[in-house]
């Protein structure tokens, strides 16, 4: 209840101090991303990679992106798995504190835009306290939300690949958080519409 208190004189890292400074002013831009993670559990799992491309007016803004694939060799070799793929890997690698900060970074004040949001941020959010920062302040909205909301449905949800179908995207093999990232952009936008937000 008084967590608050633990934190009026605390000693953010610079990157947090700038980023809270920013929600000052209102957004005027969307952040669309997308987290590829070690598995479903926050306090256990680690993020691999991070994907996300920015909307402003109605537009994608493929130069506005951020995607990093995250250096997670410790949990990796304690967990006996392969690193493989962030060998082959194409996408710029950072270890998770630099990935994180430059991601929080790019991201501002931005209305965050994901596919089943909340675990998305909470896995942002353990990185964070990791760094001894705090929680993300960001606006989120949730395109499976938004979809159930224009359809008045409560007791299903939607796969990215069932929300494609249904606005007739083409078909994509998506294999990477970016190209996810990408998908959600252009549901989001279609249901932004739909839904009347601005």
């Amino acid at each position: 209840m008084l967590d608050w208190l633990k934190n009026i004189n605390k000693d953010y890292p610079d990157f947090w101090k700038t980023y809270l400074s920013k929600f000052e002013e209102k957004p005027n831009r969307f952040v669309v991303f997308s987290t590829e993670t070690s598995g479903l559990n926050p306090s256990k799992d680690v993020i691999l990679s991070i994907g996300s491309f920015a909307i402003i007016n109605n537009s994608i803004l493929i130069g506005d992106s951020f995607e990093a694939v995250l250096l997670q060799y410790i949990y990796l070799h304690d967990n006996g798995l392969s690193n493989e793929f962030i060998v082959e890997s194409k996408m710029k690698k950072l270890s998770e504190p630099e990935a994180i900060q430059v991601f929080i970074d790019y991201i501002g004040n931005a209305v965050l835009i994901g596919h089943h949001i909340d675990f998305d941020v909470e896995m942002i959010n353990v990185s964070l306290e990791r760094l001894g920062c705090g929680r993300l302040k960001n606006e989120a909205l949730d395109i499976d939300v938004m979809y159930r909301k224009l359809k008045d449905i409560n007791d299903k949800q939607f796969s990215l690949d069932e929300l494609s179908d249904i606005f007739k995207l083409p078909k994509t093999y998506r294999s990477t958080p970016s190209e996810n990232a990408y998908t959600i952009a252009l549901l989001f936008l279609k249901l932004k519409s739909r839904l009347g937000i601005k």
